[in-house]
């Protein structure tokens, strides 16, 4: 417990206010009352063949306690509260009940018979009762308490809900004319099954975006007018587009149930936004994603800037993604790029695990992190890089005269570059990479001023993550939890427009949480304690590893009602999923407090 309490209130909580406290004071009981009588029977008095029940009850409700304290951590967790706590005392205390009922057959008239046997310790009836009854009404008090309601939303100290005019998600939508100088780009993609052969040669069973997998990329310039209609023609669960990290409009954002109502068999859906902000995204469906993006229902997103021109670049997307249990990278197993040549490998984590990657055979710059450019990144080499689930890195390096080798997962190499056809392999089809340090992207590049003030944040939340005993869909399950709740009963967070947010997020869970929120990018403030000191870092994806505490801050610019959860797709289709809805902001598609409602199943 003092190790743990060294990493944040978060992690003892429920020890030390119930846990410890209960388990100490039935060891006291337990010393006071079976040790006598153990010492005793060491001395040879008292008959051996004599059962002692209070020491036998006292010392087994101290094993009772130890064991209630252990699944109390890992059934229930965080947060800890009155209705648990005497739900916990009440079967403990009807542990000990059982046990003297099994010892000790209650007597109807030991109180007013002689006891034929005082050796034998009696009990009676009336009295056992009523000790049932207490046991039996601190459980019904705790179990009242735990069912109350809870708010539907917290203002992380913040003003709360006002009556200013409402506007409704429906309303917040895309420009419908390119910036100067851009274009429109229209697409159409239609969602169906098919049967995809893979680079690797082997044909799987798909959900596809217009037969491929990934589905077609998005490339556009900085300005452009992005259009896309989406049809769905076989999906039977249906299908929305989310622009992963890519800051749309709340009525663009995909989220099936809080932004729009999921595209049927049969059904389209037209998303329009304006390419402002330059980068790699993926877009991908998000309405029964646990399985849909599992199963290929997703692409890439380019938007490159204005005064970029070709000239002789090799731009290379390679989305990664997993098959059947095996990691694949798409866009080319072998390219050319002549000695000299900038090369811009973007690699895409569409999975919801995170992977590793290692470049051999030359030095590079990790350039952009999620679609955002780093401040001076330096040049480095014979490092490992772990990409999150759902993140962006884009390396950059100039082409040496000898092969380079992109390696994932610390396997043989994947991609192959090479100066001209047939050069060999050279270094790196030797280079040991399994004992590469990972680069710590909190110490990469140069720190430099940024606008947005954290340490004054308007509103902070804490957002404890953590897996335990909860309602998800109105269903109970051993849930993934937000402060002990699944969605849709994790309150909304609520801000205003213009507010600075500051989110405290703690994993207690022993899995990684790759933390997510919709139309903002979020400021890396520190881990575990320690601030970040490089290059300032945006993100819109983050890996929180167990044990691990994150602060991180944004500014509220982006009215809507965004998701905001783990991007380990099944850890949020169990639970680990709530919303940040902004004052005066609705919708009409029932939203995720809505038990059965059509958002992201």
């Amino acid at each position: 417990m003092a190790v743990l309490a060294g990493r944040g209130w978060w992690f003892v909580q429920e020890k030390v206010l119930l846990g410890l406290p209960m388990l100490a004071l039935a060891a006291l009981a337990a010393t006071v009352i079976a040790g006598p009588r153990l010492r005793a029977r060491t001395t040879g008095a008292g008959r051996p063949e004599d059962i002692d029940v209070a020491g036998v009850v006292a010392l087994l409700t101290t094993a009772y306690a130890a064991l209630a304290s252990f699944v109390l951590t890992f059934l229930i967790g965080y947060p800890l509260t009155l209705g648990t706590a005497l739900m916990t005392i009440a079967l403990v205390l009807a542990g000990a009940l059982l046990t003297m009922r099994v010892l000790v057959k209650p007597n109807a008239n030991a109180d007013e018979e002689p006891d034929a046997d005082p050796d034998r310790p009696k009990v009676s009836r009336r009295r056992f009762l009523g000790v049932a009854g207490v046991v039996v009404g601190t459980a019904g008090a705790g179990a009242g308490l735990s069912a109350r309601p809870v708010a539907a939303v917290t203002d992380g100290g913040g003003p709360g809900p006002t009556s200013r005019a409402t506007v409704s998600v429906t309303d917040l939508r895309g420009a419908d004319t390119p910036a100067p100088g851009g274009v429109r780009r229209e697409h159409v993609l239609t969602a169906r099954k098919a049967t995809v052969r893979l680079e690797s040669g082997r044909d799987i069973d798909a959900w596809t975006f217009d037969g491929t997998v990934p589905g077609p990329p998005i490339t556009a310039t900085q300005g452009d007018l992005i259009e896309v209609k989406l049809v769905n023609h076989d999906i039977d669960d249906g299908v929305t587009l989310h622009w992963h990290g890519y800051d749309v409009p709340c009525g663009e954002d995909g989220a099936a149930g809080v932004t729009q109502d999921a595209v049927v068999p049969g059904a389209e859906f037209v998303y329009r936004f304006r390419a402002d902000q330059v980068g790699t995204y993926w877009y991908h469906t998000h309405h029964a994603s646990h399985l849909g993006v599992r199963r290929g229902l997703y692409g890439a997103l380019v938007v490159k800037p204005q005064e970029e021109h070709d000239t002789g670049q090799l731009d290379l997307t390679l989305p990664v993604h997993t098959f059947d249990g095996t990691a694949t990278i798409t866009g080319g197993a072998e390219h050319i790029a002549p000695a000299g040549t900038t090369v811009r490998l973007r690699l895409i984590n569409t999975d919801s695990d995170p992977h590793r990657f290692a470049l051999a055979g030359t030095s590079f710059r990790v350039a952009a992190i999620d679609g955002r450019d780093l401040e001076q990144p330096g040049e480095i080499s014979r490092n490992g890089l772990r990409l999150p689930a759902a993140g962006r890195y884009d390396l950059v390096f100039v082409m040496p005269s000898t092969s380079v080798a992109l390696a994932l997962d610390d396997h043989a190499a994947t991609v192959w570059l090479r100066p001209q056809a047939g050069a060999p392999d050279g270094e790196p089809a030797t280079q040991d990479i399994t004992g590469w340090p990972e680069l710590d992207l909190l110490t990469y590049g140069a720190p430099t001023p940024v606008a947005l003030r954290a340490e004054a944040a308007d509103r902070h939340f804490t957002l404890v993550l953590d897996r335990g005993v909860a309602m998800v869909d109105g269903s109970p399950a051993y849930a993934q939890t937000v402060n002990g709740r699944g969605h849709p009963s994790i309150p909304d967070q609520l801000v205003a427009e213009g507010d600075i947010v500051r989110f405290t997020v703690v994993n207690r869970s022993l899995e990684t949480h790759p933390w997510h929120l919709h139309g903002h990018p979020v400021l890396v403030l520190s881990r575990d304690g320690k601030p970040s000191s490089g290059s300032p870092l945006w993100v819109d994806t983050f890996d929180v590893r167990p044990g691990e505490v994150w602060e991180v801050a944004f500014r509220a610019s982006n009215p809507g009602i965004w998701m905001n959860h783990c991007h380990n797709l099944p850890h949020q289709h169990q639970g680990m999923m709530l919303q940040l809805r902004y004052d005066g902001v609705t919708t009409p598609f029932g939203g995720m407090h809505t038990v059965g409602s059509s958002h992201d199943h």
